[in-house]
């Protein structure tokens, strides 16, 4: 697992090294900023549309500031990991002075995206950076709660996009994507305990204080009531208001297959380490997650 990690990436020019530092392959789980646009029903309202998209761009830069900030303060155990250390701070290509303009510029351009979406989303993005940096210095060393907090920034980049478009977000909504959430950090875990093996406390104090068991335990306590809670949003009065029917359970085989199918790979592939790129890279969950999102929109447009 650890050969093809430890092959050094090529000499990259500068503007693709600055784009790599910013981790643009992550940006993809701010498409959770999108989830109250689809499911208000607002898909198709172009000012709605445009605003949603704004707040991702706007999480978007105030995370990738946040990770410049982390690779900095971590540079030191990243050379230990054998895939980080390739991250260009970890590797000595993004010095000191390059890493404080870029997390300026990407702070500052989200401010500036703030200013068109409002005071209340930029309450929401601020409490946002705020616990990230929480996280970076302190946080991110404390069991379990490393794992919540990351879970709780996914709940904040929902509630950033219901206020950037100004509707209400079901509870359930909130309560699936925090267990999602909680479920996809720690199958991340017992990724890194995998490949940093013996040296795992070494590359992180409180890595040692989880284990296998324990990691396995947790991920299949919150991937049972991830499924559970999105059945029940399925069939809640309100969701069944909101959308005119109960037809949202037929999305549920999507959500059950995604779950097994991210444990299979996690258990007997040794992924999980990196869960946007196993959404993007391992054909059946693409087409699982496809699938999902063509079921989810007939239902919810269907009358649109």
């Amino acid at each position: 697992m650890s050969g093809p990690a430890s092959t050094p990436p090529a000499e990259r020019p500068l503007p693709l090294v600055l784009l790599q530092q910013l981790r643009p392959r992550q940006w993809t789980k701010n498409a959770a900023v999108l989830a109250p646009l689809v499911f208000a029903r607002s898909l198709f309202e172009s000012g709605s549309a445009l605003r949603a998209v704004l707040a991702a761009a706007g999480f978007s830069l105030a995370a990738s500031g946040i990770y410049v900030l982390n690779d900095w303060l971590d540079r030191e155990k990243d050379r230990l990991h054998p895939e980080k250390r390739h991250r260009p701070i970890a590797a000595g290509r993004v010095g000191p002075g390059l890493a404080g303009l870029l997390l300026a510029g990407c702070w500052a351009v989200a401010a500036a995206l703030c200013l068109q979406l409002g005071s209340g989303f930029a309450w929401v993005l601020g409490g946002y950076v705020a616990l990230q940096v929480l996280y970076s210095f302190w946080l991110k060393h404390q069991v379990v709660v490393d794992v919540l907090v990351i879970a709780v920034g996914f709940v904040l980049r929902v509630v950033g996009g219901a206020v950037a478009i100004s509707v209400p977000v079901s509870n359930w909504l909130y309560l699936c994507t925090l267990l999602l959430a909680l479920f996809l950090g720690f199958a991340k875990r017992r990724a890194e305990l995998g490949a940093l093996a013996g040296d795992a406390e070494a590359h992180r104090a409180n890595l040692g204080e989880y284990s296998v068991p324990l990691l396995d335990q947790l991920i299949s306590v919150t991937a049972a009531c991830c499924i559970l809670a999105y059945g029940l949003y399925t069939v809640s009065p309100d969701t069944v208001r909101r959308v005119g029917s109960d037809d949202l359970k037929f999305t549920v085989p999507f959500v059950v297959h995604g779950i097994f199918r991210y444990l299979y790979l996690v258990h007997r592939r040794g992924l999980g380490g990196s869960p946007e790129k196993v959404l993007l890279s391992d054909a059946p969950m693409v087409v699982t997650v496809l699938g999902f999102v063509s079921a989810a929109g007939l239902v919810l447009y269907r009358h649109g």
